[in-house]
């Protein structure tokens, strides 16, 4: 026997507060992620790994984040919310994993427009799994389905938006293309995840007649920790200088501006 049940999604429980704050977090994990890369293209190789490797956390951790945060102001009636621990952290480990994979595709000199399509469709296929991957953590008595058509088309969105965003980046080297890059992805992330949660519908077991419990007391502790390490990630990447070449070229700069020398500056591809 199943009740029907209202699932209330993010932005209809909390305003337009958990929303943009998911944003928010997505947008950091993206920007810091980025100029990372960007910071790896004038390095040697094992710099360059290793800092392509930072990045990939962090953009990991804003996907992460930005699903958990989003999920604190969701709700199916009055029925308790819970979520399996292994599951919740596996979504970190894999949001990590197919960032490394997408800012290493586009990290290569070699056909740069596969290589951002390659990277884009990792990426945004990657989130949406992290996505799906999240949902089957959440423990609610009854029975969740999804609508395939619209996973679909968050897939889709995901992807495009995505590698939309990788190509700004990949394209251009100053300081607000890269910002504009950020927020696109972020953009891309968080359009996913809502049309995504559009597709959903849950039945509640008929004997479920226990209080629903808040969000936030579950899912702060789950975020403490992966904030706690963007933020350092991102005081990190704040002290670097980002000078280019020879350390004379501020990152963010045009080719040889404050310089008097015309430097080549080709985002995320090795010289």
């Amino acid at each position: 026997m199943f009740r029907t049940a209202a699932v209330q999604p993010e932005f209809l429980t909390y305003g337009p507060v958990t929303p943009l704050l998911a944003y928010g977090v997505a947008c950091l994990g993206c920007g810091v992620g980025l100029r990372c890369a960007m910071r790896a293209s004038g390095g040697q190789a094992r710099g360059r790994a290793a800092w392509l490797a930072i990045g990939s956390v962090a953009i990991g951790i804003g996907i992460f984040t930005m699903h958990f945060v989003a999920m604190i102001g969701f709700s199916v009636g009055e029925a308790p919310i819970g979520y399996d621990m292994l599951t919740t952290y596996g979504v970190l480990l894999l949001a990590v994993v197919v960032s490394a994979l997408a800012l290493f595709l586009v990290s290569g000199r070699r056909h740069a427009w596969l290589a951002v399509l390659g990277g884009g469709l990792v990426l945004g296929l990657g989130v949406a799994s992290t996505h799906y991957m999240g949902m089957m953590g959440m423990r609610v008595a009854g029975a969740v389905r999804y609508d395939s058509r619209i996973m679909a088309i968050a897939a889709a969105l995901a992807v495009v938006v995505t590698s939309a965003a990788l190509w700004v980046a990949t394209r251009v080297g100053h300081m607000g293309a890269s910002l504009t890059a950020a927020l696109t992805m972020a953009l891309g992330f968080i359009g996913m995840h809502y049309t995504g949660m559009a597709g959903m519908s849950v039945r509640l077991f008929s004997d479920d007649g226990a209080v629903g419990s808040s969000s936030l007391g579950t899912l702060t502790p789950v975020l403490v920790g992966p904030v706690l390490v963007l933020l350092l990630i991102t005081l990190f990447v704040s002290l670097d200088p980002m000078m280019e070449r020879d350390g004379r070229q501020q990152w963010g700069t045009r080719p040889g501006e404050g310089t008097g020398e015309k430097l080549e500056w080709v985002p995320f591809e090795r010289r």
